[in-house]
């Protein structure tokens, strides 16, 4: 979902080698590491983290969106802390297109209807553009879910089933002027096309309940007017590498730093941010471990991945190819939280295949990993809408955790693990009460220990994900191996 016109600068900012002593594991727990690494980072820690994100934010127009001052003040917070604990860091630059939305009207049958244009969404003539509502029939998801009189027409869409991006250009194929896609939860509807490439018709969000509502207006005279014009923004990443460890099979785990422009985005995604963060301050810079770990704090995901679109595009083969694995944590401590694991194996069978071989591993080491927290967990599907999406797309294994974001908790996952049925699991997603109320800490402390637990797993060994098993044990199997020889019977002798 990368802008077809970014321009990538990749600007690395300069090294300290300062270090914050009393913060880093001692070298000699490696054998322990990852005990110790969950043990050190706590909760009143990382809650700090998340204090200074939204003092961030309520000092700079109440956000920290990418290309503003507040998500600038958040990567010098991010990369301060970690260049005084020694990391290797820089600040990769890249553009994007930000998008101003000037006019978004929409009226069917002279009635107005509150909606949210969708990111990448082209701009429509001024006065906008007028035909009858048309309801798609299905998902509209394909040509025969559009009557024929969809020519001409605005189309009425529901979410579900797959991409808005789909959704919308089998619209324009049908001839629709517009498309209008309803949620099929509560609360507002904040979507992406992906791309400028990939907006074929201006496109606007409703709420479900205005969208069922509309149903019965099929016909009705109806015009959308979206205006929006876009500027070129420039935006940085945060990366950070310790100095041990062999960096041609890199542990990368990553968040985005970035929230949406409606709110401070504590917990979409402070929340990994600031458990990302604490784990390499406590980890140090230098641990004694057999794997480099690289952590990413992303930019501009809320405007459709573009930071980790813009970081994997300008690594080389080899470059991707010392990259063993990708961790993410986007929203680890919904307010109504679920245990989600990513399904590398994709055993729900629902949406997306599985992930890279080594998917299904990673998976299992978070599922233990919460498991021996006798927190219960479910699959989540890598439905694209985070930063594990590039890195999947050049076959890097991948997993992550999630707590939920928009979708509504069940009754089943609410008796499950607590929590309130039939609520969003954060129903303050993309919006400006996503602020430090807005985070289950008690979630985000039991993640915080899988996190870093798993992170510490791979640190010392990868080899349940690609094979590479630490020196100690690869000397270990040689030595083995020549015993197992010497004793093997010559041909010929009896």
């Amino acid at each position: 979902m990368r802008l077809s016109n970014t321009r990538r600068t990749a600007v690395a900012a300069g090294m300290s080698l300062a270090l914050i002593t009393g913060l880093t594991v001692p070298a000699e727990a490696a054998p322990n590491l990852p005990a110790k690494l969950a043990r050190a980072v706590t909760i009143d820690n990382v809650n700090r983290h998340l204090i200074a994100l939204q003092r961030i934010a309520d000092t700079n127009a109440g956000n920290r969106a990418a290309g503003t001052p507040g998500h600038d003040a958040s990567v010098g917070y991010v990369a301060g802390l970690l260049r005084a604990s020694g990391f290797l860091v820089t600040t990769p630059e890249f553009t994007f297109d930000r998008e101003t939305i000037d006019v978004q009207t929409l009226t069917v049958g002279g009635q107005d209807v509150v909606n949210i244009p969708f990111a990448f969404s082209p701009s429509g003539p001024e006065g906008g553009l007028t035909g009858p509502l048309v309801v798609a029939i299905g998902d509209g998801c394909e040509a025969e879910d559009y009557p024929d009189g969809a020519a001409g027409a605005i189309a009425l869409i529901q979410r579900g089933a797959c991409t808005f991006t789909q959704k919308q250009s089998v619209a324009a194929d049908a001839g629709a002027l517009g498309v209008v896609i309803y949620n099929n939860v509560e609360g507002d509807l904040n979507g992406t096309l992906g791309d400028l490439d990939s907006g074929r018709v201006p496109t606007t969000a409703i709420t479900q309940a205005a969208g069922e509502a509309l149903v019965a207006s099929a016909g009705a005279e109806t015009t959308l007017d979206l205006q929006i014009t876009r500027e070129e923004v420039t935006t940085r990443n945060v990366v950070a590498q310790t100095r041990s460890g062999r960096t041609d099979n890199v542990v990368m785990a990553g968040s985005h730093l970035d929230s949406v422009e409606e709110g401070p985005g504590i917990n979409d995604n402070g929340s990994g941010s600031a458990a990302l963060l604490e784990t390499a301050l406590r980890l140090g810079s230098s641990p004694k471990v057999k794997n480099a770990v690289r952590f990413a704090w992303w930019s501009a995901e809320e405007l459709g991945l573009l930071g980790a679109e813009d970081y994997v595009a300008n690594l080389d083969f080899e470059s991707r190819l010392d990259i063993a694995m990708y961790l993410n944590f986007d929203m680890i401590g919904s307010p109504n939280a679920a245990y989600f694991v990513y399904d590398g194996d994709d055993s729900d069978v629902e949406g997306a295949g599985p992930g890279p071989f080594g998917s299904a591993q990673i998976e299992k080491a978070f599922v233990d990993a919460l498991g021996r927290q006798n927190v219960p967990t479910q699959g989540t599907d890598f439905d694209g809408r985070s930063d594990y999406g590039p890195f999947i797309a050049q076959g890097i294994p991948s997993g992550g955790l999630f707590t939920g974001a928009e979708d509504v908790k069940t009754k089943a996952q609410a008796r499950l693990w607590g929590g309130k049925a039939n609520v969003a699991f954060d129903a303050c997603y993309h919006q400006a009460c996503d602020n430090l109320g807005n985070v289950d800490r008690v979630a985000l402390d039991r993640n915080s220990n899988a996190l870093a637990t798993v992170i510490a797993q791979y640190a010392l060994s990868t080899q349940s994900v690609n094979g590479v098993s630490p020196r100690k044990t690869r000397a270990a199997e040689r030595a083995t191996e020549r015993t197992l020889k010497s004793e093997m019977p010559m041909a010929g002798v009896a």
